[in-house]
């Protein structure tokens, strides 16, 4: 690779950290007042915590089948272009929702965005574009270090927005969305090369091909039940946090945009400081082995809490957990070529999207079923105790799979002198 090709790599970095920053910022906007904008179409806390899980699940739904075919078209056309259709969905899908006058125009909505949105798997493919084998855990924790600080914004504006009218935060995240087209249209530049793109085809795009292809890539296997068994407490939780502690603490918009903002600041700290000196001491496959272990623990901690502090407390102990995801994700980018980096990603973002079809039917479920308990109910946290149980799952499936597995020697002895950005 000559210096300058290097040089406009490094650059294309920051480009893409603000174009997920200002994704993130949106989408966190929304986060907790989405299911009180849902409570105002229902009668009780029943009717709220299931048809929270239908909207929810109708994105989950539509996202399984788009983000494959997206990825796969990323690596057809490139990143760019991809993204820009995110944004434009996006941006729709904000200003439609909050404007919605009936539950059943709030399900169709997601099923829009969810169809038309995978700006996580295609910027992830852009930085595998852009990174060496051996940068990609680092550089994957960079861009999670910007989701934390877009939760670090986005829900502690979100609640407060949301304070003052429900709908507000969706106006303001859709005026964001349409920001980043503008961003995308003028100033990001493309990470995928003509000659390292590939055709297009239906039959490795649609989901259930692309897991299989997924789970077929030397050096994952197991992995794949990993992400899924792990993106499905991390969904689980995303349906349930704002009602679980709503009906646990009696907390509203405000108390639970405070506690994403310490979920981001923890986030970003960790992703964009800490990281690289725990793969310094740590290799990528030990880190991911402790991460999860870690959020097994904090779930367990998050159900079992008699007092809202303690969500705090537990976020702020989950150290590790913060760092295990970006360790996976390089090892299973590692495994990809580069011309199949699109399609990976989004298999991958198809299986947590298949994960997050599932999660709006049992934790939502779970937590219908002991909404009628007191208030500081010990069982209340029954959906964490479940998430605690997949991620120990998770964590005993990784250790079978890193022990009969050895390391991808790219990811351990490749240099930026020996090895491009990618083949």
């Amino acid at each position: 690779m000559t210096a300058p090709t290097r040089r406009s790599r490094e650059a294309a970095m920051p480009f893409i950290m603000l174009t997920v920053l200002i994704d993130m910022v949106a989408i966190g906007l929304i986060i907790p007042v989405l299911p009180h904008l849902v409570g105002t179409f229902t009668d009780n806390a029943t009717d709220k915590t299931l048809w929270f899980g239908v909207v929810a699940f109708a994105f989950g739904f539509a996202n399984f089948f788009g983000s494959p075919i997206l990825g796969a078209l990323s690596d057809r056309y490139g990143r760019r272009p991809v993204l820009l259709i995110g944004f434009t969905g996006l941006a729709l899908s904000f200003f439609v929702t909050a404007m919605a006058s009936a539950l059943w125009v709030l399900i169709v909505v997601r099923l829009f965005s969810g169809a038309m949105q995978s700006n996580i798997a295609v910027a992830n493919a852009y930085v595998a574009d852009i990174s060496a084998p051996h940068e990609r855990a680092k550089r994957f924790g960079m861009l999670g270090a910007m989701f934390g600080i877009g939760f670090i914004l986005g829900p502690a504006a979100g609640g407060l927005l949301g304070g003052m009218d429900l709908h507000l935060p969706f106006y303001v995240a859709g005026c964001l969305a349409l920001v980043n087209g503008v961003y995308g249209v003028l100033v990001l530049p493309e990470s995928l090369p003509p000659e390292r793109r590939r055709p297009f085809e239906w039959k490795r795009a649609n989901p259930v091909s692309s897991l299989s292809g997924l789970s077929q890539l030397q050096g994952v296997g197991l992995l794949v039940w990993v992400i899924g068994l792990s993106g499905l407490a991390q969904f689980t939780l995303h349906m349930t946090w704002v009602l679980y502690t709503e009906l646990k603490f009696g907390w509203g918009p405000f108390e639970t945009g405070w506690s994403l903002f310490a979920v981001g600041v923890m986030s970003a700290l960790v992703q964009g400081l800490l990281l690289g000196r725990l793969l310094k001491r740590f290799s990528a496959r030990r880190l991911a082995v402790m991460g999860l272990l870690s959020s097994a623990l904090a779930f367990l901690a998050w159900g079992a809490a008699s007092q809202g502090w303690m969500m705090y407390a537990v976020i702020v102990a989950n150290v590790l957990g913060f760092a295990g995801a970006a360790s996976i994700q390089s090892i299973v980018s590692n495994a990809a070529d580069a011309r199949h980096q699109g399609q990976t990603m989004g298999a991958v973002a198809g299986l947590n999207s298949l994960m997050a079809v599932i999660a709006p039917v049992v934790g939502p479920s779970l937590l219908a079923a002991v909404s009628h308990l007191p208030q500081g109910d010990w069982r209340i946290g029954a959906p964490y105790y479940f998430c605690a149980i997949l991620q120990a799952l998770a964590t005993l499936l990784a250790i079978r799979h890193f022990r009969t597995h050895q390391a991808a020697p790219s990811a351990v002895t490749a240099s930026p002198e020996t090895t491009p950005a990618a083949p």
